[in-house]
Order: C-alpha cells, then sequence, then structure tokens
C-alpha cells in the first residue's frame, strides 16, 4: 500500500463538474494498492495517518495532530502511484492491484480512518477525478507499507 499524502489547507474532488468531497485543512491522500495488500496494511496505514503530527505548535515545530486542529481527510484512489516509468516512454502498471482486490482495501481504509475518529471525505474509485490541492508548507510524505 502506497500513499502520498499532503498536508492542506483546503482540498476538493470533482466528478463529471461535480464537488464529490472537499476538506478545509488535513491531509489530502492519494492512495494506491499493490498485489498482495491485506487489511493489515490497511489498518497499519489508517493508524500512522491518525497519528502522524504535522502541524505546527505554538513554537513552529510539526507536533501537532489532525486531530488537535479539526482537521480532516480527502481520500483519493490512485493506482498510477504503482506505476513503472523506467523503461520505455510508456508507463506500466503491472504492480497496481486490479479493482476486485483494490476497491474492498479502498472501502476498509475509508472505514478504518473514520473508525479512529477522522473526518473523511473521498473521490470514487476509478473515476474520472480532478483534484484541487492547497499544499500547505508545503508538506508532503510518501508513506509505503508492505506484507
Amino acid at each position: 500500500m502506497r500513499v502520498v499524502l499532503q498536508r492542506v489547507s483546503k482540498a476538493a474532488v470533482s466528478i463529471d463538474g461535480r464537488v464529490a468531497g472537499e476538506i478545509g485543512r488535513g491531509f489530502c491522500l492519494l492512495v494506491g494498492f499493490t498485489h498482495g495488500d491485506t487489511p493489515v496494511q490497511v489498518d497499519w496505514m489508517a493508524e500512522k495517518v491518525a497519528g502522524l503530527r504535522l502541524f505546527n505548535d505554538a513554537e513552529g515545530k510539526m507536533n501537532v495532530g489532525l486531530d488537535e486542529v479539526g482537521g480532516a481527510v480527502l481520500v483519493i484512489s490512485q493506482f498510477t502511484l504503482y506505476g513503472d516509468a523506467s523503461k520505455g516512454r510508456r508507463p506500466s502498471f503491472i504492480d497496481a492491484a486490479r479493482p476486485e482486490t483494490a476497491i474492498p482495501l479502498y472501502q476498509r481504509f475509508l472505514g478504518a480512518l473514520r473508525d479512529r475518529g477522522l473526518t473523511v471525505a473521498a473521490g470514487e474509485f476509478g473515476a474520472d477525478m480532478k483534484v484541487e490541492i492547497h499544499n500547505d508548507g508545503p508538506v508532503t510524505l510518501i508513506l509505503d507499507r508492505t506484507a
């Protein structure tokens, strides 16, 4: 499982011109799954995201968590996180999990984040989405969890 996390001042996702999800301050999560990912990786990642302290305290140090700032998460499925462009000019997506595997994991991830008390907005798995991200900082992390 791979997540690109961006700390945002606001973020939104639109599908066919309609806003499907939006948040104010928080994290925008671009999420991809690979073969062999299981609920174990999903639950670990939800716990990691919920516990990260990426907001500034009174001294300007990243020491404050999402819950302490009243933040939310916007979760976007993105199989292209497992694209391999090391050869040729067209990336291979052979490492991305097929929808029949990825969709249940994506749904579990959304639920696991909510179970940890987070406010969650989301895109739609497999849809052509337009994502508006106001990266705050900028702060961007790449989180990987394999078996």
